[in-house]
């Protein structure tokens, strides 16, 4: 991105690299404070599960108040079943108190 910015992901604790945000964030700060208040509403989230447009496979995605992603699953699933149980691990760990997350460039 030419300006720059920031995004959050969320590792698992094998380090393996499960939501990221969708929006890019201004600064870390911000992008700490967006992901703090996606972990608060964690057991309330709910995901839309999409087919990827190209390819094969399923990809999640929380919709925030008007409707645009505010975190979306890091890659895609081969079957919709497997998405949805990514999403219920990704809300899961949002509820650990000590999350292994970043933030950094998005890439």
């Amino acid at each position: 991105m030419a300006g720059g910015g920031f995004r959050w992901q969320l590792k698992a604790p094998n380090g393996r690299v499960v939501a990221v945000s969708s929006p890019v964030y201004e600064s870390a700060a911000e992008a700490e404070r967006a992901f703090a208040e996606l972990a608060a509403a964690g057991p309330t989230l709910v995901a839309r599960i999409t087919h990827v447009r190209e390819g094969i496979g399923w990809n999640w995605a929380v919709p925030g108040v008007r409707g645009n992603p505010v975190a979306r699953s890091s890659r895609a699933y081969e079957r919709y079943a497997t998405c949805q149980n990514a999403f219920r691990r990704f809300v899961a760990l949002l509820a650990k108190p000590d999350l292994p997350t970043g933030s950094g460039p998005p890439r």
